[in-house]
């Protein structure tokens, strides 16, 4: 039980960060990417926010070998560059352009996008399902 409330109040958290920094928004996401056009700095504050965040929580994780739910940590991930990782980023970033949707933006845009989100939304469960079946 204790799980399933602190997941629900993590994601909820979550989206509301992405709904207020405006991540939910194709055309800002887009707009960062548009590096020689009219280019959108937020996105790059929204990301240092989450580094930043990230950072701190590693380092108060690192104190303890039991998450709040009782379950084992997971251990430092690999930070090995290999040709899956980089086909993978590269597969991402170039639907990220396209779409202006990454999962988490995506899930949480659900409720408020347009059309554009019922087509995003299967395919991007379509690829994740073709990677493991690939795996």
């Amino acid at each position: 039980m204790m799980r399933i409330v602190l997941s629900a109040l993590s994601g909820g958290l979550f989206g509301v960060g992405l709904l207020v920094s405006g991540m939910t928004d194709p055309a800002r996401v887009r707009g960062f990417l548009d590096l020689f056009g009219a280019w959108d700095p937020t996105l790059a504050f929204v990301m240092g926010g989450a580094v930043a965040a990230m950072a701190v929580a590693w380092a108060v994780a690192g104190r303890y070998e039991r998450a709040a739910t009782g379950d084992k940590l997971p251990g430092k991930p690999s930070s090995r560059l290999d040709g899956r990782l980089i086909l993978g980023a590269a597969i991402f970033g170039t639907g990220w352009g396209l779409a202006g949707y990454c999962p988490g933006p995506a899930a949480a845009s659900t409720l408020i996008a347009g059309g554009a989100i019922l087509v995003f939304l299967p395919a991007m469960l379509i690829g994740m399902q073709a990677a493991r079946l690939v795996k």
